[in-house]
């Protein structure tokens, strides 16, 4: 019965993430109308023929909220997959190799006093060329010390247990010990930085969006949305709440998630 009740909960806290997802993965092919097709007057109130109003364009708000969707958390997909996979082989090797573990130390302090923001703004308007890439080494600088630490200490444990110890007694190579042993025995912490790698990809690029650095999401994108109609948000307060509400749900769904299996796992 716990168990059902469990499974039911982790359903329930992850569904509206999913369907968020369902939406911005096929809302082109759902979108009534072309994203930068006019259908009425600027920040024009809901009607047959937009549900959710226009923006300040006259652009119907649901096909651009449709369209907007994909390309933002296909990037903040891609950036939680690459920060998560590198901080657990740094994890896992720090917690093998104490020397490694003081750099990660130093580079996660110097990590924490230097704002992301300060860290967006350098990289993409230095390397305004960089689009998506630049959001990467973006995420890869800033996200990397700090989840490789919380790696590193789960890892400790793991790396000083028998098994381990008898593994580096016998000869065997780090490449095994990490791979082999450590990070398979990691798979919990694995998944909940992955849940939390992503909600950090997401704000990583809406907060890119929204102060109109360059990337390759285009322009019709929820943060970009959120930016251009805060404006009008007392004649159509749909421009900016639907785009709002997509970002907040997608993240705050995502972050129970990640609680309640870290609950379960603890249990």
């Amino acid at each position: 019965m716990k168990n059902l009740s469990a499974r039911r909960l982790r359903l329930l806290t992850v569904l509206p993430a999913m369907v968020m997802t369902l939406f911005a993965i096929f809302g082109p092919m759902l979108a009534p109308h072309p994203a930068e097709a006019p259908v009425g007057i600027p920040f024009g109130a809901p009607s047959g023929d937009a549900a959710l109003g226009t923006d300040r364009l006259g652009r119907d708000v649901l096909s651009q909220l449709l369209y907007g969707g994909w390309g933002l958390l296909l990037i903040a997909g891609v950036i939680a997959v690459a920060v998560t996979a590198l901080s657990c082989v740094l994890g896992a090797v720090a917690a093998l190799r104490p020397r490694v573990g003081v750099v990660i130390e130093r580079a996660t302090d110097f990590a924490m006093l230097l704002p992301a923001v300060l860290g967006i703004l350098l990289v993409l308007t230095a390397w305004p060329d960089a689009g998506t890439y630049g959001l990467i080494v973006v995420a890869l600088l800033f996200g990397t010390p700090y989840c490789a630490r919380v790696f590193a200490a789960a890892a400790s444990g793991v790396a000083a247990s028998g098994y381990v110890e008898s593994a580096q007694a016998s000869g065997e190579s780090l490449t095994h010990l990490v791979f082999g042993e450590v990070i398979p025995n990691l798979r919990a912490v694995l998944a909940a930085q992955l849940g939390l790698r992503f909600v950090a990809g997401v704000y990583l690029v809406s907060t890119a969006s929204f102060l109109q650095l360059p990337t390759v999401l285009g322009a019709s994108n929820w943060a970009v949305m959120v930016r251009e109609n805060a404006a009008g948000m007392l004649l159509n307060p749909w421009a900016v709440l639907a785009p709002s509400l997509a970002i907040g749900i997608v993240a705050v769904s995502v972050n129970l998630a990640v609680s309640v299996f870290g609950r379960e796992e603890r249990a």
